[in-house]
């Protein structure tokens, strides 16, 4: 089997995954970064009634058409607590910001555009236009108006509009459920003690963190020894659990101790390719069983996180009804790169900025997949495709965006 592009890799990633229709009713508290499953409307008007913007005097335009004009205060409105009478002729009620509008009024005057005189009057400093600094019923939304859609992702600006629509939950789409599978003899959790021949087992996190980040539940199926029976009983475990994806972290090569492809198989996946003409990543792993997506990721710490974000992030994303995410941006070269072969390089590099905002790629000299701490120093990964020739600084490049240069 021929070395599968990265671009046909993605298609054929995402080609039969569908968004999850299930959905579940939560507080709003709960409903951040989650996909709104349904059109939502206000159940009340918005402002319920008319109202001041500003602290001030509530007035009759016609009363204070000239400046100087003086006034008698004969009340107050302040929020929650309306003036009851009516203004009349030459008259003002003390307002303050959110307080209902005076009945007979029509304008707000600031206080500072006053002067106060002796027995409770004002004069007017300014002459406002009429309706000035009033909150009109129904400028936000009416009662019914549908003001938030299905798709919508929920952030603090749509929680709070739902809030202000008297909706105390919301129902959204569920979670897609990531299945996690660590293998291998040699691996140990963080916090053993590892014999001379173990290393600490650190993908699961680091795949775990991108899925969640991506608007996905975790199901850790933990460490699974090279034993083709414990790793079914894994397998199973995921299709109990009805996984949206299995992931399975190494042992999906073709070697004497990899046993996760055929163990997979002989639990009926069905396999569409596991080699990408890619650097670091060539041993991904993709298949179906009985309908449940699988992503075998290669062993290596940084080749599987590489992986996860150019093919789990995507298909989680798919999954979780959230939009496409683009991580590439243009940046300039700032040390010398190789020619490049017939895979597509991700070069891990350190980004700055000059003075006049240009973003600079500085690639690390060493790039081993197995070097968790230069990925961990990277802010982004310098896109190489296939055939590329020698870059000198300066050169334009593709970067996949880690994070913000600091």
């Amino acid at each position: 089997m021929s070395l599968l592009p990265v671009e046909e890799a993605l298609r054929r990633v995402l080609a039969q995954a569908q968004p999850r229709p299930e959905t579940e009713r939560l507080a709003l508290h709960d409903c951040l970064g989650r996909v709104l499953a349904e059109d939502t409307g206000a159940l009340l008007t918005h402002p319920p009634f008319d109202n001041s913007a500003m602290d001030g005097y509530a007035v009759r335009h016609e009363d204070i058409a000239e400046v100087g004009a003086e006034l008698t205060i004969i009340g107050q409105s302040a929020a929650g607590h309306r003036f009851q009478g009516r203004l009349g002729r030459g008259e003002a009620v003390r307002i303050f910001t959110g307080a209902p509008l005076a009945a007979g009024a029509d304008t707000v005057i600031l206080q500072e555009d006053t002067e106060r005189l002796e027995g409770n009057r004002i004069r007017t400093l300014f002459a406002p236009a009429k309706g000035r600094h009033i909150r009109l019923a129904g400028q936000d939304f009416d009662k019914g108006e549908i003001t938030l859609f299905a798709g919508n992702v929920l952030d603090a600006g749509r929680l709070t509009l739902a809030a202000s629509m008297n909706h105390a939950s919301l129902l959204v789409f569920l979670r897609p459920k990531i299945a996690i599978l660590a293998t291998g003899d040699e691996l140990l959790p963080p916090g053993s003690s590892p014999g001379a021949d173990q290393i600490i087992a650190s993908n699961s996190f680091g795949v775990a963190a991108i899925a969640r980040e991506n608007g996905a539940d975790i199901l850790d199926l933990g460490i699974a020894r090279d034993d083709r029976a414990a790793l079914a009983a894994a397998v199973a475990q995921a299709q109990a659990a009805r996984a949206d994806v299995l992931v399975t972290l190494g042992g999906a090569s073709v070697g004497d101790h990899d046993l996760v492809q055929s163990t997979l198989l002989s639990c009926g996946m069905t396999l569409d390719f596991w080699r990408i003409a890619m650097r670091p990543g060539k041993p991904l792993m993709v298949g179906d069983l009985a309908g449940m997506p699988v992503l075998g990721l290669p062993g290596n710490p940084v080749s599987s996180l590489v992986c996860a974000l150019l093919f789990l992030e995507p298909l989680t994303r798919k999954l979780a009804h959230l939009p496409d995410r683009s991580r590439l941006i243009s940046a300039k070269l700032g040390a010398p790169l190789p020619a490049n072969d017939r895979r597509q390089d991700y070069v891990r590099a350190r980004l700055s900025r000059e003075l006049d905002g240009a973003l600079i790629a500085h690639p690390f000299g060493l790039q081993d997949s197995s070097m968790t701490k230069v990925f961990a120093q990277s802010d982004g990964l310098v896109v190489r495709p296939p055939q590329t020739p020698a870059a000198a600084p300066g050169d334009s490049c593709i970067v996949l965006k880690l994070r913000d240069p600091a």
